[in-house]
């Protein structure tokens, strides 16, 4: 049985470009062939800024959208989130989801899709890694990073991916499959 993967697209500001990438993601991976794709999309599930009365790693959720977030990422393998760069960092959206969950992300590996400027979202990947380790997630080097991401959308906002950006999206899936198998165990018990 294929392993899953929640491509977790990360913005949810208007106009945004995640489902773009997430979308192309999602067809490069079925025909990378090693997982069963999931676009999961934050917007999606509403989640307000962090309102459950108790800690996560309780489990006690009391809100529908905690559930099914819960639900979400618990069915998962693995990620790949689809993160843009907002000033710097991290978009906010993808660390209140974070945020809300915790046994759901133990011993699952991610991988990191950045967009952006000049540093295609690198320094928001960076700043995501040390969260997703907070949370038992083992985010791995491999990633795409795309620069200037407006120019590679064509005149209908497609994305067309080059020959570098489908050799490294290979190479992160590749390495995150293998990821994702070694920590299985682990998730098993």
């Amino acid at each position: 049985m294929k392993h899953q993967l929640n491509i977790i697209i990360g913005s949810t500001r208007p106009g945004r470009a995640g489902p773009i990438f997430a979308e192309w993601l999602e067809r490069f991976a079925r025909e990378h062939g090693k997982f069963e794709p999931v676009l999961t999309d934050i917007d999606a599930f509403k989640l307000p800024v962090l309102d459950e009365p108790h800690h996560p790693r309780l489990g006690n959720y009391q809100n529908d959208h905690t559930k099914a977030w819960s639900k979400a990422i618990d069915a998962a393998d693995a990620f790949v989130f689809v993160a843009p760069e907002y000033n710097y960092f991290v978009a906010p959206a993808i660390v209140n989801a974070i945020d809300y969950l915790s046994r759901e992300w133990k011993y699952k590996a991610a991988a990191i899709f950045s967009y952006g400027g000049v540093s295609g979202g690198l320094r928001a990947a960076q700043a995501l890694k040390p969260l997703l380790t907070s949370v038992g997630v083992m985010p791995i080097p491999e990633g795409v990073a795309l620069p200037m991401y407006q120019k590679l959308l064509d005149e209908h906002g497609a994305f067309n991916a080059s020959e570098q950006v489908q050799g490294g999206a290979k190479t992160m899936l590749d390495e995150l499959l293998r990821w994702s198998e070694a920590l299985k165990p682990m998730r098993a018990g």
